[in-house]
């Protein structure tokens, strides 16, 4: 017999509000998020549209409603409505200030559903949940719209022109780009996109673009999808090194050491042997080992012991050529 529970009727309606949010929806991809058989997502369709909702399904493609169909205004949890405090605290903090206009405009709705009881409520939470703001700013002050921009340029499928800063640059050079996708990394936001001028795909870092321009030009190629271009980063050569650190001090670097290449650590009596295959030796990882080298030791390669003696070199010279 068919499950008629109610957990399946609310499998239905989350499926209907799904169908909704997205012009094509896959079955596998319904069967992944409700974690049930492709058999049970294809007899809930069946099921939704005899009640008569209109679908329209293409094998191989997937689902969607039929143009013009709309869904009656949407109640949300108290637990739903926790979830967007949380999501709108996140996004004053980190997103451009244009693009959290557009998400504060998006919450005025969302709340507007809600019932009168659960408003109150909502709005005594509000006072309870704090994002302490980051070091630094994510983004230039004068460019308020940068990411609005971007996440225009990737649906829209042009070119934008950036004022970009490199770090090495002594001034700003501009960039026509064709924006892949963005992502968040480090405490950053980057933008991966084809750079005309280098002819290669670039990553340009958020708070260093100084300028942005819309332009109607459309990309001169297809791109693949940005996880692809992420991914390749997997191909740098890679170098092993291993280390001991002072178990009590190797608690405080647990954060930061997948970004250099972390694998795996084991305990070593008081200390914590870990192994790490490093994209950049040299700079990258030498100089994060430098915060905390008074609690640790370097086992191997021979090569990153030689630049971390040469990094404090070059320190111990400056401070022999500093004025008393």
């Amino acid at each position: 017999m068919p499950d008629e529970s109610p957990k399946r009727f609310d499998r239905v309606i989350a499926i209907l509000i799904q169908l909704q949010s997205k012009r094509i929806v896959k079955a596998q991809e319904l069967a992944e998020r409700f974690e049930v058989s492709l058999r049970t997502i294809y007899r809930d369709i069946r099921t939704l549209e005899a009640s008569g909702v209109p679908i329209y399904g293409e094998a191989g493609i997937g689902y969607s409603l039929v143009d013009g169909y709309k869904l009656p205004p949407v109640m949300f949890t108290r637990e739903e409505a926790i979830s967007f405090i949380a999501a709108e605290k996140l996004m004053q903090k980190f997103i451009d200030k244009e693009l959290g206009q557009h998400y504060q405009s998006a919450m005025f709705k969302l709340k507007s559903v809600l019932q009168n009881s659960d408003k109150d409520w909502v709005s005594n939470m509000e006072n309870k949940v704090l994002i302490q703001p980051s070091m630094g700013s994510l983004f230039n002050e004068n460019v308020p719209d940068a990411m609005s921009v971007l996440f225009k340029s990737v649906t829209d499928k042009t070119q934008v022109i950036l004022e970009y800063q490199g770090i090495e640059a002594d001034a700003a050079s501009e960039r026509i780009i064709e924006p892949v996708g963005i992502f968040h990394d480090h405490n950053n936001w980057y933008v991966l996109g084809f750079c005309h001028l280098r002819n290669d795909y670039r990553q340009f870092r958020a708070d260093r673009i100084e300028g942005i321009k819309k332009t109607q030009l459309p990309f001169t190629k297809e791109h693949e999808t940005l996880e692809t271009y992420l991914s390749r980063e997997n191909e740098i050569p890679t170098t092993k090194v291993r280390i001991l650190v002072d178990r009590k001090i190797s608690k405080y670097i647990t954060s930061e050491k997948k970004y250099y290449g972390f694998v795996s650590q084991k305990n070593v009596g008081n200390l914590v042997e870990m192994t790490f295959l490093s994209r950049d030796l040299e700079n990258g990882f030498a100089r994060w080992f430098m915060m905390f080298a008074d609690y640790a030791e370097i086992i191997e390669p021979e090569r990153l012991k030689k630049r971390f003696s040469e990094l404090l070199e070059n320190y111990q010279s400056l401070i022999q050529k500093s004025p008393v």
